[in-house]
């Protein structure tokens, strides 16, 4: 699929979360201090969306809401039980006020 513009750097204000559909793929983004990271929006645990975790700039991390899985941000990688698979991770580029995410297939 390769880039695709999945929303305004507005939309996703530093230190939040905002979750958006590109076709059938959920994404999470956040903001970490002008970065924006973008991941799948489904705990590994039990498909729980991260969008409504909260969110550790400190740290770069999320938590997920449901059962406290946390998982890095930048990386994917399950921080705490009882996650233990990682979420999958995606490129981000910005273009002037857009963010545009590297999307398989």
């Amino acid at each position: 699929m390769g880039f695709v513009r999945v929303a305004a750097l507005a939309e996703v204000p530093e230190g939040e979360v905002r979750g958006v559909e590109v076709g059938v793929t959920k994404l999470c983004l956040v903001n970490v201090e002008g970065e924006v990271y973008a991941f799948q929006d489904k705990c590994t645990h039990r498909d729980f969306p991260l969008s409504q975790g909260e969110l550790d700039p400190d740290d770069c991390s999320i938590t997920c809401d449901w059962h406290g899985a946390k998982f890095d941000v930048r990386s994917g990688k399950a921080l705490t039980p009882p996650a233990v698979r990682p979420v999958p991770v995606y490129e981000v580029k910005l273009e002037g006020d857009e963010i545009w995410v590297d999307l398989p297939g």
